[in-house]
């Protein structure tokens, strides 16, 4: 019996083994190639076609289609069976793949869908979704610049655009895995400019720190105090208005009260776009302050940054050019894709890589044949980086600034339309006029309505949300997210994002939740 020796190495390799591993080395070499697609184009373009054609069948078509249910909601122990989710020895037929794609779909929540308005993404722009395919279909890391030529360029481009519209002529930036990160790196970053010494000396090196944001921030805030070593404690909470917007002269306060308990504040992160109610910091009287104190000052526009294509609504984030530093999330108003958040900085001296980088010599060599500041690996604290870049510049490329901007406006006008019809109709109350795309209201049920002076009015009316949450999931007509609110209890928050919507799915939202809730 011949042994296909291919090369001296495998030769070498034989001659290590024991006798009987040896043997059945032998077998396996001489036996058949194990089950495989990948020395067969044929058969891989054919598995690829199919799976493409039920990608676009039952995600995109039926996923994005009125008609069509948003979710088809399981218990976890059904869904479980359903899904048949035990990795075995022995592998499946291309028959049975194609039915596992298929469930895989079926079962998930189709945030595509013109009822999803459960979260602060929704929508499928197609062309952002070809970049995600291209994406994936290349599968390189975004370090250095000879394997991801293309992607280092265009990523500088892009975060060039988004540093023009902020109102920056230069500056530096990145794209990071989410706006909870850029959020935690800016504050890093804050760190690093004012203690250098803490990268190699650590948290010994400084002093008792403050950093501020009001009671409305993202929960990442605090996440990141508590994961880069300062401690929750060192978060200040400044008070917002009734609007959910920070009150400047109790950050001046809250400032004042730092020092005097003898910690140094070093940064201020104002919202653009909150995630309940929509506010937006008053950023200039903010910028003035930090200013005044010589503070960072942190922009986290995740949901807001987007407004700022918006000739009309631009406004709203007046003074964000005075920032230090700005997180920007496409992914969501822009519908770009999970994910796609930039972090924006005015700095030019190498900051990003001053604080994060580690020069490893097998990546970051000092010798390569090009300019190795083409190499952006460094700026992060990851080795390994996705291509985030190529879904919003191919969808830009499509759009131009001009279609972007029409984006941003209808949703401004159908959000407006949303309010226009709550204020018309019976059992229905905003809990504010928004200023943005999340519209916030109760659902008063017939029971309850005429009765606001009952003693337990407010709780009773704090149910409500989870009931009809509860149904509108389990009958797959529409997602919405609720939530309390300081002293509010449960309201809805529809929010207003899909680049698809009509009046006619604002029409559809409200008399779904009237025939959901007719008998409470």
């Amino acid at each position: 019996m011949s042994i296909p020796l291919k090369s001296s190495f495998l030769l070498s390799y034989l001659c290590t083994l024991p006798l009987a591993l040896l043997r059945r080395e032998i077998l396996m070499a001489d036996s058949e190639a194990l089950p495989s697609l990948a020395g067969d184009p044929v058969a891989v373009e054919a598995l690829l076609q199919a799976v493409f054609g039920v990608v676009v069948d039952e995600a995109i078509q039926k996923g994005t289609s009125a008609s069509q249910k948003v979710c088809e909601w399981k218990e976890p122990e059904e869904l479980k069976q359903l899904l048949d989710l035990e990795l075995r020895s022995q592998g499946e037929s291309q028959e049975q793949i194609l039915e596992r794609c298929r469930a895989v779909i079926r079962y998930s929540v189709k945030t595509g869908h013109p009822r999803f308005f459960n979260q602060l993404f929704s929508g499928l722009d197609p062309h952002a979704l070809a970049g995600r395919i291209i994406t994936e279909s290349l599968n390189t890391s975004q370090y250095t610049y000879e394997i991801a030529p293309v992607f280092v360029l265009m990523e500088e481009e892009v975060l060039r655009k988004l540093r023009a519209l902020v109102g920056w002529s230069s500056g530096d930036g990145i794209f990071c895995p989410g706006g909870s990160i850029s959020n935690m790196y800016a504050i890093n970053l804050a760190r690093y400019q004012r203690y250098p010494d803490c990268k190699q000396r650590g948290l010994r090196t400084l002093p008792p720190l403050a950093l501020f944001t009001s009671k409305e921030c993202h929960y990442s805030i605090q996440k990141g105090a508590a994961f880069l070593g300062l401690g929750t404690d060192s978060v200040r909470v400044v008070k917002a208005d009734e609007r959910g917007k920070m009150v400047p002269e109790d950050l001046e306060r809250q400032i004042g009260m730092a020092e005097a308990e003898g910690a140094v504040p070093f940064l201020v992160s104002a919202t653009s776009g909150t995630t309940v109610l929509g506010a937006f910091d008053p950023l200039e009287a903010i910028a003035d302050v930090c200013q005044r104190h010589g503070l960072w000052l942190h922009v986290d526009a995740a949901w807001g940054g987007s407004v700022l294509l918006s000739q009309t609504h631009r406004h709203l984030l007046d003074g964000i050019q005075r920032a230090d530093s700005v997180a920007w999330n496409p992914h969501k108003l822009l519908a770009a894709g999970l994910q796609c958040s930039a972090l924006l900085l005015q700095d030019t001296s190498n900051l990003l890589k001053r604080c994060h980088g580690s020069q490893a010599s097998y990546l970051f060599q000092q010798d390569k044949f090009y300019d190795v500041a083409l190499d952006t690996g460094d700026k992060v604290v990851q080795c390994g980086r996705r291509v985030d870049c190529l879904k919003l510049w191919l969808m830009w490329k499509a759009q131009g600034d001009q279609g972007l901007e029409r984006r941003i406006d209808q949703a401004f006008a159908l959000a407006r339309y949303l309010v226009e019809e709550i204020k018309k109709r019976e059992g229905l109350e905003l809990v504010m006029e928004p200023e943005f795309l999340n519209v916030c209201f109760w659902f008063v049920p017939p029971s309850l309505r005429g009765k606001q002076e009952r003693p337990d009015y407010h709780e009773r009316l704090s149910k409500v949300a989870p009931v009809l949450k509860e149904r509108m999931v389990k009958e797959g007509s529409m997602m919405i997210g609720y939530q309390p609110h300081g002293t509010r209890g449960n309201f809805f928050r529809v929010v207003v994002a899909n680049p698809a919507l009509t009046c006619a799915d604002m029409d559809f939202l409200l008399n779904e939740l009237e025939r959901l809730g007719q008998d409470l």
